[in-house]
């Protein structure tokens, strides 16, 4: 196998955007789309020249040139989207949050365990260039010991109990629809778990969270964590040490970094990409295939479970 054909479950909007980045790849190419309904399988399949078109998800697992899958429908469907293409020896790139629980989390890992098949979920924050040089920066000890990490993202959305953000069977709420990208970056950064965490929540009419701070404690430093969909939060991330710090404007999406000593910027960092950037983590999972290899050295299986617990240590909290 010299290129990964991709095959995309989901014909939404995360999926547009992965089909949009993918002609940044040189080994990967999309060979099939598969949704609910054939007519918008055969409608995203033209937009992007994608040979194949299926209505339904069962017949893209069973696609004999579909090497991979890219799982890109509501997180309350990974579990089943995610397990399925496993155990028919599809790899699986699966859209954040990998699943709505720890306890499916660890489910979906045993069956790519047992199918000795790849999976991977699609942090993209975690591979883009700007996030890595801001880790880069810390690990060389440019700003010397964290002291704070911040860290939010929301955008307000409109209450309607039936809309998927907000629905609760559908595992709504702004922690795992937003939250999971400020609480994956704590974890880059703090490479551990916080040894306590307090939370103030606010809730919409049915119950679901709809706004979120969070204060994990890690003993010699904390992270301040927010998420909403009440109002459009800032979106930035500062990493701060003893002797400088670093800002990352709408971290979720990165595109560049700054290191700061004091007032004064002494560094500066600019991907200049074109695309969104969801091509980096396109990448990574193809190259971790085209290898050989069960799971990525930069998110391991041990980071997604991570996110999962720290999740739910927040929710208990509510």
């Amino acid at each position: 196998m010299s290129r990964v054909r991709w095959g995309i479950v989901g014909a939404g909007r995360i999926a547009h955007t992965f089909a949009k980045d993918m002609s940044a790849t040189a080994d990967g190419m999309l060979q099939s789309v598969a949704a609910r309904s054939s007519d918008s399988a055969r409608e995203f399949a033209d937009q992007y020249g994608i040979p194949n078109s299926y209505g339904g998800y069962e017949a893209l697992y069973a696609d004999p040139e579909v090497d991979a899958v890219y799982v890109a429908t509501p997180h309350t469907l990974h579990l089943q989207n995610a397990g399925d293409a496993l155990r028919a020896g599809k790899a699986v790139l699966c859209e954040k949050p990998i699943t709505v629980n720890a306890a499916e989390c660890q489910a979906l890992i045993d069956i790519a365990s047992e199918s000795a098949s790849y999976l991977m979920e699609a942090m993209w924050t975690w591979f883009l260039p700007a996030i890595r040089k801001a880790k880069e920066w810390v690990d060389a000890g440019r700003i010397g010991n964290i002291v704070q990490i911040k860290a939010d993202f929301g955008y307000p959305q409109v209450y309607a109990a039936d809309k998927r953000e907000y629905n609760a069977e559908l595992a709504g709420g702004c922690l795992l629809e937003m939250g999971v990208y400020p609480v994956a970056l704590a974890a880059l950064f703090a490479d551990r778990d916080p040894v306590d965490i307090s939370v103030v929540s606010r809730h919409a009419p049915n119950g679901v969270e709809d706004d979120v701070a969070a204060l994990f404690n890690y003993d010699d430093f904390v992270a301040t964590l927010g998420t909403s969909f009440r109002a459009k939060l800032q979106n930035w991330a500062y990493i701060i040490g003893e002797e400088g710090y670093i800002a990352i404007p709408d971290f979720w999406r990165a595109g560049e970094c700054s290191l700061y000593h004091l007032d004064t910027r002494i560094d500066h960092f600019d991907d200049a990409r074109s695309g969104l950037g969801f091509s980096y983590e396109a990448v990574a999972a193809g190259d971790d295939i085209l290898a050989g290899r069960q799971q990525n050295t930069t998110m391991p299986w041990g980071n997604t479970i991570r996110f999962q617990e720290h999740m739910e240590r927040v929710k208990s909290l509510f």
